[in-house]
């Protein structure tokens, strides 16, 4: 069965488990200029900084309209917001078949141990998807215009650190990540974790359909070796041609000028960590984290559905910590 395609993450259907059971879910759960470390640079603060947001610490429900079309999103703010802090913003994009609240509750991301210094946003895709799949019901140029316009309403609103926007996702929402870091709109951004990303858009060598505004880019990948639906050795998916995941790596380590790569194992040699040396010296700017024995579905050490619907349990390590660390490190020049 081809893989990678509109039903690579579909633990949210009434099939596999009803929704009194996600209630329940959600109820208990709810350096150089070109790469500097996220410490060294002053916040930049947006036009949002002064309002007043009362509904803090909890998710809201947002509106846009883009390309004419109607779009819409979730925030959730820390707890204690500082309407005079500029705040650094994650952007996390759900995989196919799904929406931003079960991305937002399958990594837990919105709880303060993972974010209580960050807002995150969750931004909904067009018929449950992202662009860039043959089965997307937009074109990428679309999307990409949406998160323009996502970021334009968020400087607006919130108090924003305009140097430390990020991007992360899963699936199809990990693809779209790729996307946006191979596209002038990627500039917007500090820096990028994609998660078991179908990359449908980035499957052509370096250049082929990616031209990163800046090297280096951070951008840190994190994939299942036994994944059945985003294979790790590449092939057709049923959303169009995926790269293998190694080769996909090389072309980001040229495109990031990385130097040389170091491999750390653990976890009984089930868990493999590549960091690379790039562009002027950056360390860490690329990143790799490969987990032999797992599946399609959002690395953690505590079960979430991702990991039921390919019938696994907890993995080794905790994806939302290893993302948000990794974005603590970079600030956009």
């Amino acid at each position: 069965m081809p893989s990678g395609g509109p039903r690579t993450f579909p633990w949210h259907r009434a099939t596999m488990h009803p929704l009194s059971y996600i209630a329940g879910f959600i109820a208990a759960s709810v350096t150089p200029a070109l790469a500097a470390p996220a410490a060294t640079l002053q916040a930049r603060a947006t036009a949002g900084c002064g309002k007043t947001h009362l509904l803090r610490g909890i998710t809201t429900y947002h509106g846009l309209t883009s390309s004419g079309r109607d779009r819409s999103y979730s925030v959730h703010l820390p707890g204690d917001y500082d309407k005079s802090r500029p705040y650094p913003v994650v952007l996390g994009f759900h995989g196919s078949s799904s929406i931003g609240l079960f991305f937002e509750v399958d990594t837990k991301m919105s709880e303060s141990r993972f974010s209580a210094n960050k807002i995150m946003v969750y931004p909904n895709g067009v018929g449950g998807a992202w662009a860039g799949a043959n089965y997307s019901e937009l074109s990428v140029d679309e999307d990409l215009q949406f998160v323009t316009d996502l970021l334009t309403e968020l400087r607006d609103e919130y108090c924003v650190d305009d140097s430390r926007i990020y991007a992360t996702g899963i699936s199809n929402g990990g693809g779209f990540v790729n996307a946006i870091a191979c596209s002038p709109v990627g500039d917007e951004f500090a820096a990028f974790a994609p998660a078991s990303g179908a990359y449908y858009t980035d499957n052509a060598g370096v250049t082929g359909g990616c031209s990163p505004t800046r090297s280096p880019l951070p951008v840190l990948e994190i994939h299942g070796g036994s994944d059945a639906s985003v294979l790790y050795d590449g092939g057709v998916g049923e959303g169009g041609m995926e790269p293998a995941i190694p080769t996909w790596l090389g072309w980001w380590a040229e495109r990031n000028a990385c130097t040389s790569s170091k491999v750390e194992d653990s976890f009984g040699g089930d868990v493999h960590h590549t960091m690379w040396t790039c562009a002027d010296g950056v360390e860490g700017a690329l990143q790799h984290w490969k987990i032999d024995d797992m599946g399609h579905c959002w690395a953690s050490t505590e079960i979430n559905f991702s990991q039921i619907s390919v019938l696994e349990g907890p993995t080794h390590i905790q994806a939302s910590q290893i993302v948000m660390d990794f974005f603590d490190k970079f600030t956009k020049p």
